[in-house]
């Protein structure tokens, strides 16, 4: 997915997907990764990757999207010597390059007919010819395959194998919208934004009250990569101390108005977590303010923080005495490692400034 190697989130849907992401690492079955365009798929295949036994071998990715169809068999499983026209030498495919590893077909909804029997052999047998070849190859390499259309749609069309769509689907997940992952929107936008800053070594406190109703009320249809776009943009561009929704490119008559309701738990638990996030943000981490100006003790901030998994959001200078945590969620991310109290209005905290990411590893 781009730029972006880790993910990080609190919502409800991410965290399910990432329960996905460890259960279905060490089963050495393919993975069949669905969601909208810029949703993470690569980037959930790699997380998959790098907590299987193969995480030591390659992570080969091919876009079957991007490569011409007259080129893309050749691409993905090699070709002899003399095959075609130009080619002038033996060369060993995606798949060869994969082996011991994973290999990632993005895009798999594009692949020809053609190629559809030969990676439906491969998914069977584990053997394949290069193209112009004669030889049977065998190759151990784990599949997972993404793609952002309907495959149930194109079976019908006679687009895709129904039997290649059964093999590749043994586990299946499905990426929800960056607009579905609530809070989450707030804590990608902290973390682009301190990637964004160190990149373009630019000083940047943070985001604008205009500029956090902005980024809660957009529909993001571009996703996360659209987000990260936006942000990088806006950094790029800004000659301010604070990213405004002007920079962010989001006009007022862009903003969508919510109207779905939440439960009153829901709506609880997210006017919380945004309070909390902007307060930790707007006192650099200083506990000891963000209690008093969230008006609850020490002892409810450091069970709040406990219960939303925010603690990591909390820079590593900030004293904390957690003591022995208590099986809630955490915070839920890709990444190498895996009630009580009054909540005032949203005018106590300003800002959704950058120095509390300072826990948040470099990559997202």
């Amino acid at each position: 997915m781009g730029t972006m190697d880790e993910m990080v989130g609190t919502s409800p849907a991410i965290c399910a997907v990432f329960d996905l992401v460890r259960k279905m690492a060490n089963i050495e079955m393919p993975v069949l990764i669905t969601g909208e365009t810029g949703t993470g798929k690569e980037l959930t295949a790699q997380a998959i990757h790098e907590r299987s036994l193969r995480k030591h071998g390659p992570f080969v990715p091919i876009n079957c999207g991007a490569i011409p169809e007259t080129l893309l068999e050749s691409e993905l499983f090699g070709h002899e010597r003399g095959a075609f026209t130009g080619a002038i030498q033996q060369k060993k495919g995606k798949l060869e390059a994969a082996a011991g590893g994973t290999l990632f077909l993005d895009e798999v909804g594009d692949l020809l007919s053609s190629l559809q029997v030969k990676l439906l052999r491969f998914l069977q047998e584990g053997t394949f010819e290069r193209v112009g070849g004669q030889e049977t190859l065998h190759v151990d390499a784990r599949v997972l395959a993404a793609t952002n259309v309907d495959l149930k749609t194109a079976i019908d069309k006679n687009l895709f194998r129904e039997d290649l769509y059964y093999r590749l689907g043994v586990l299946h997940i499905h990426l929800p919208p960056l607009r579905d992952q609530g809070e989450d929107t707030l804590l990608m936008a902290m973390v682009f934004l301190k990637q964004a800053t160190m990149t373009y070594r630019k000083t940047i406190r943070g985001y604008t009250p205009q500029a956090v109703d902005a980024l809660r009320a957009y529909s993001w249809p571009g996703n996360v990569r659209e987000l990260s776009n936006r942000v990088r943009r806006a950094v790029v561009m800004t000659e301010e101390m604070e990213i405004t929704p002007h920079d962010l490119d989001l006009a007022v008559e862009e903003l969508q108005p919510v109207d779905s309701l939440d439960s009153l738990r829901a709506a609880h638990r997210r006017i919380e977590m945004e309070l909390l996030v902007k307060a930790i943000s707007l006192h650099h981490g200083n506990l000891t303010r963000v209690a008093r100006d969230l008006e609850v003790s020490r002892s409810t901030l450091y069970r709040k923080l406990r219960t939303y998994g925010l603690e990591k959001f909390v820079p590593a200078a900030t004293p904390l005495s957690f003591g022995s945590r208590p099986k809630s969620k955490k915070p839920a991310r890709f990444s190498a490692q895996e009630s009580g109290g009054g909540v005032p209005s949203e005018s106590t905290v300003a800002n959704l400034a950058l120095e509390p990411t300072d826990q948040i590893p470099q990559s997202v």
